[in-house]
């Protein structure tokens, strides 16, 4: 048998392979699948190898990919920060040289509305010392500036000049404890001397207790001190009590609020006048308005009356249903008579116009309210009294009403005559 196999292994194996196409054949015309099946289990075999693959491949490129251009973006956002500061920079210096433009701006225009000569200078530094108070300025002898000058600011006195220099000069603050000068208040015109507490405020000194000075009230220099003319802002009360010998008034600069950069030096000053002080506008209490009363529900059934509009108005009601008309009738004629009672339903199917008062037809009720009447209530008839028994004897059986003697009738009234 192995020998028979051996001879015709070839031929054996081609009849296998035919068999087996043709089963093959056979299953998918049965299937009817157009995609030959040694094709389909191909393609399901190497499908998942050729997908995983393909996964391994893009995460691979992908990963450099993006590691090349997370390094240019990384190269990209330095750039973009560095680029960043600098304009930051570049913003805060157009930020510093506008508010610098303002400032000189405000300072030429507070320097040309004064009458003063005055001479613009910036601050270029500060003193030591733990209470000085002391800041140099850029303008010194030969710009003209001398001991004694002071500095200020449209907003306010800046302090004095303590010492000058060919170049520079030396600006004792006014909230240094060595500072003086002359104040006068707006309000009350109380009079004293500003001095330095050594921090961001100053005391008002040689005020009597007994004069007056209000929270809030602004000082302004009084030209005493022949240092600063009078008429400038110096600050504003910030706290005021009776002390032992005079008041505590202390005071808030109002110059050294904003750390000024730009000041101006009084080569020649001329005093003006104080500001008129204003009082501040108080609020006024408003009461709701009675048309939006009405209209939220408050139903108002016209304009608000007095007794007095009322009478009137009686009066004129009454005056036309009588046809009485005011200022028109002439002398002697029938006044209007009040002692009647107004029908609300004059005019209509026929009803009088009025009704008389203690005529059988108006109870005393019916009078209205607000009806006037000069005629007194008319006073009830007296009840009658019981007709009085002679005493009888005793034992004698008491009378009945047919045996009591008839009462007399009564006698009519006489009649009173006539008035004329």
């Amino acid at each position: 048998m192995e020998n028979l196999f051996n001879r015709y292994r070839n031929f054996t194996t081609l009849i296998l392979v035919l068999f087996a196409q043709l089963v093959l054949l056979a299953y998918q015309v049965k299937n009817n699948k157009d995609v030959p099946f040694l094709r389909f289990w191909t393609v399901t075999a190497v499908t998942p190898i050729a997908t995983v693959i393909e996964d391994v491949r893009s995460g691979v490129a992908g990963f450099f990919e993006n590691y090349f251009t997370l390094r240019d973006v990384r190269g990209e956002n330095k750039k973009m920060r560095e680029e960043l500061g600098r304009l930051k920079l570049e913003n805060q210096f157009l930020k510093t040289e506008l508010a610098t433009a303002d400032r000189a701006r405000a300072l030429a225009a507070f320097e040309s509305q004064s009458q003063s000569k005055m001479l613009a200078a910036r601050i270029i530094g500060t003193g030591t010392g733990a209470n000085n108070k002391v800041v140099f300025i850029d303008r010194g002898s030969n710009s003209g500036v001398q001991k004694g000058m002071g500095v200020v600011t449209p907003d306010g006195i800046v302090g004095k000049v303590l010492a000058a220099y060919p170049t520079a000069a030396q600006v004792l603050l006014v909230t240094d404890p060595g500072f003086g000068a002359g104040v006068i208040s707006q309000k009350n015109h109380v009079r004293g001397v500003v001095k330095g507490l050594g921090y961001g405020r100053c005391r008002v000194d040689y005020v009597e207790n007994e004069q007056k000075v209000d929270m809030g009230e602004m000082f302004y220099t009084s030209g005493d001190d022949r240092v600063f003319p009078k008429g400038l802002p110096v600050g504003k009360v910030t706290a005021v009590h009776d002390g032992s010998t005079a008041k505590e008034i202390f005071v808030s600069p109002i110059a050294l609020e904003d750390s000024p950069e730009e000041v101006l030096v009084i080569l020649e000053g001329i005093n003006k006048e104080i500001p008129a002080h204003q009082e501040p506008a108080r609020q006024v209490y408003l009461g709701p308005d009675p048309a939006s009363g009405a209209a939220e529900g408050a139903a108002l059934s016209g304009p608000v009356q007095t007794t007095a509009d009322k009478v009137m108005d009686r009066t004129k009601e009454i005056g036309e249903q009588q046809g009485h008309k005011f200022g028109v009738n002439p002398g002697g004629g029938k006044p209007i008579d009040f002692n009647i009672k107004l029908n609300p339903e004059a005019g209509k199917n026929g009803a009088p116009r009025q009704s008389v008062i203690g005529t059988p037809q108006a109870a005393p009720g019916d009078l209205l309210d607000g009806d006037v009447t000069d005629a007194p209530p008319s006073p009830a008839p007296p009840a009658a009294a019981p007709p009085k028994t002679p005493p009888q004897a005793p034992g004698t059986p008491p009378k009945t009403a047919a045996q009591a003697p008839a009462a007399a009738p009564p006698k009519a009234p006489a009649s009173a005559p006539p008035k004329r």
